[in-house]
């Protein structure tokens, strides 16, 4: 997510922001198979497929926030993601463009499809799943923002996915956890127990090794991520490979291998939930 780090203002989400439980959709499907998978409500997104009612896990009744990072109309809208917004510590742009490979293929349509698919995998095992943006069309929502979504459904856990944008050399992902900064400092054991589990199923289910330009084992900490510093409940960031490696790059575009990091997210997820 390193390039282009210009900042977004949050366009209205119509997300679920009430108690999950209030939410009434009957489908709850979502389209993470498509390359541009139709918009669900924000109910919808938060409900649980009645289809899935009889496979049960670890996960049932979990609430789970799930940020794609960036959003596909942020680039025509620069006055409006550039605009600060306090993080806790400072102030930041609300939101960024994101970066792409060299092919074209953008970290905002990469962060949106995952999203989907690992949202209806969490669903079939009786997650209730919400995102923090509606589509890939719009701008924002700002990092405050993202993080809010989680509170505000006092989120079991919440990961912000990401594909990174560092030097082509770079190769891998990691995992960013949480530094406290005062007033997120009781979410932080949390998310430390949660990005070591989404760390270990990610690297055993795709491959990808650890990075080897950023963090230890696979895990950075910071305390300059809105949507970290912002969040009062468990949440991480995952770079899922670096979009400026030509080996990351072919990865991250195939959409076999798109499906097995929202396989291998969902197994972290009920490792961290069970």
């Amino acid at each position: 997510m390193r390039i282009h780090r210009g900042g977004p203002a949050v366009v209205g989400l119509a997300l679920c922001l009430g108690a999950l439980a209030a939410c009434d959709d009957s489908s709850g499907a979502v389209a993470g198979e498509a390359a541009n998978p139709p918009t669900a409500s924000a109910s919808e997104r938060a409900r649980t497929p009645s289809s899935a009612k009889g496979d049960r896990s670890s996960l049932d009744g979990k609430v789970v926030v799930l940020d794609p990072g960036h959003n596909g109309g942020n680039a025509d809208h620069p006055s409006e993601i550039s605009k600060q917004v306090k993080i806790g510590n400072g102030s930041k742009e609300c939101d960024t463009t994101g970066t792409e490979t060299k092919a074209g293929y953008a970290e905002h349509a990469f962060t949106w499809d995952v999203s989907n698919r690992l949202a209806k995998l969490l669903r079939a095992k009786g997650a209730k799943v919400a995102l923090t943006r509606q589509d890939d069309k719009g701008v924002g929502p700002c990092i405050t923002e993202r993080a809010a979504v989680g509170n505000r459904l006092k989120a079991d856990a919440a990961v912000s996915i990401h594909a990174d944008g560092a030097a082509a050399s770079g190769h891998g992902f990691h995992i960013i956890e949480p530094v406290s900064i005062g007033r997120n400092a009781e979410m932080v054991s949390g998310s430390a127990r949660l990005g070591k589990a989404l760390r270990d199923a990610y690297h055993e289910g795709t491959g990808l090794p650890y990075s080897n330009y950023l963090g230890k084992n696979a895990i950075d900490r910071r305390d300059d991520l809105g949507g970290l510093n912002m969040s009062a409940v468990p949440k991480v960031f995952i770079e899922c490979g670096n979009m400026q490696n030509q080996s990351d790059a072919a990865k991250l575009s195939s959409a076999a291998f798109r499906q097995r990091i929202a396989e291998s997210l969902a197994k972290g997820f009920e490792t961290y939930l069970g």
